[in-house]
């Protein structure tokens, strides 16, 4: 008796038409499998035998879901899933899993270091790979899985979810403060030394900028240092070199331990920018990237708000 044909296709048809179909690109399939474009192209033309429909339309260099591309689709996403989780359950009695988490490098070193000790003792099957760039290319890369950015929320292809905003206001060692007793108006800034970054982003807010929101005249400002770095102005700051921009939650940690203080009270600014977690928009579900998110948001939710602000930061 002749054995009737197995209505399942091989399993890799299904997961390398599951993921084109989710990017709608051949391309961007081959980067997420490590495979060549021609490999999934094959797979996906095999599935198609194997059904007898087309599943994509192919243009010159694009390739869209046919109605039966997409009703197929919808219906195989949500068992390819169920069995990743599974998988992952599975691997992560025995496996460390890896999660890229690129930032900028204030961001890495004030908010996020502080903070890992904790997130780590918590998820020893799982470790971040911590990627610090203020090259917003690099913290994008197809390596990464999560970005943490300054801007307006707004990224091509990403999901963002905002951490918290821009608040910014002068800080400095207590021992500096102690020094210079008459720092309490923002004309004072004018007699101490300022301590500034060097940056290539033009809506980075600088001394100057800072001063003409709270001044009705700015002088040219003589006594600067000047870093390269966020950090490591901050870290001249807690040495008592002079007065750095402080921008809220960065300095959180330093303000609560008592090597910074606000000598300016609850004086401070407020940009449209924010600090944005991004993940990309046609990733998937990843349950291991699903903790770092979990955490980071909660982290976020956990933040300080700031006295006279009229939007919390």
């Amino acid at each position: 008796m002749r054995r009737k044909t197995d209505p399942l296709p091989p399993l890799s048809y299904l997961h390398t038409f599951e993921v084109a179909a989710r990017w709608q690109s051949f391309a961007s399939a081959s980067k997420e499998l490590g495979v060549s474009e021609s490999a999934i192209s094959r797979k996906v033309r095999l599935l198609e035998s194997h059904y007898g429909i087309a599943l994509f339309e192919r243009g010159h260099k694009s390739v869209t879901l046919t109605q039966q591309g997409t009703s197929l689709l919808e219906r195989i996403a949500p068992a390819m899933q169920t069995l990743r989780d599974v998988s992952e359950s599975v691997a992560g009695k025995t496996a460390v899993s890896e999660i890229t988490l690129a930032a900028t490098n204030s961001v890495a070193s004030l908010w996020l270091i502080p903070k890992m000790r904790q997130f780590s003792q918590a998820n020893n099957q799982l470790n971040i790979m911590l990627v610090a760039s203020d090259d917003d290319a690099e913290c994008l890369a197809d390596s990464v899985d999560l970005s943490i950015l300054r801007g307006n929320g707004k990224w091509p292809e990403h999901d963002a979810t905002k951490l918290f905003g821009e608040i910014i206001f002068p800080v400095c060692a207590p021992e500096f403060l102690e020094r210079n007793p008459s720092l309490r108006e923002p004309v004072s800034l004018l007699d101490v030394p300022l301590i500034e970054v060097s940056s290539n982003h033009s809506e980075w807010m600088n001394w100057n900028t800072w001063l003409r929101d709270h001044l009705a005249h700015v002088p040219e400002l003589s006594k600067r240092s000047i870093f390269n770095t966020y950090p490591y102005a901050i870290q001249a700051a807690v040495e008592g070199v002079g007065v750095a921009l402080g921008w809220g939650h960065l300095v959180d940690h330093l303000l609560e331990s008592g090597q910074l203080v606000r000598p300016l009270g609850d004086l401070h600014t407020r940009t449209p920018f924010g600090y944005y977690l991004l993940e990309r928009t046609k990733s998937g579900r990843n349950a291991k990237r699903d903790i770092v998110t979990g955490w980071l948001i909660r982290e976020s939710a956990a933040r300080n708000t700031y006295a006279g602000s009229p939007v919390p930061g």
